[in-house]
């Protein structure tokens, strides 16, 4: 277990304090990383993303702060705080922030 899964696990925490936005950058942090699956927090900085991909494995993804504009098999959504959107596996999608905002990442491996 490393040093972020032993200060939170078992204990009740914020995620949007454990991730901070940096000018220009993208950040990330991972909660858990286990065979069937990974948690994943990031802050993206306004005008930042990840380029169009495709993943073997569905993913979920719940911003937590901002607004961010993903597409997925080339259709356009924007996903604000307190939503959530999944993402096929094997589909292309990308993501980009038109503000700084903050998602949770949930790959399922199965």
């Amino acid at each position: 277990m490393n040093t972020t899964q032993q200060t939170i696990i078992g204990q009740p925490f914020n995620m949007n304090d454990q991730v901070t936005y940096q000018p220009g950058s993208v950040v990330s942090r991972t909660l858990i990383d286990k065979k069937i699956g990974t948690l994943t927090l990031f802050a993206f900085d306004a005008g930042q993303g990840l380029s169009e991909h495709t993943a073997p494995f569905d993913a979920v993804v719940e911003v937590l702060d901002g607004t961010a504009a993903i597409t997925i098999d080339g259709t356009l959504h924007q996903v604000a705080a307190g939503q959530m959107i999944i993402m096929p596996a094997n589909l292309p999608h990308s993501l980009k922030a038109e503000v700084p905002f903050k998602m949770l990442l949930v790959m399922i491996r199965a």
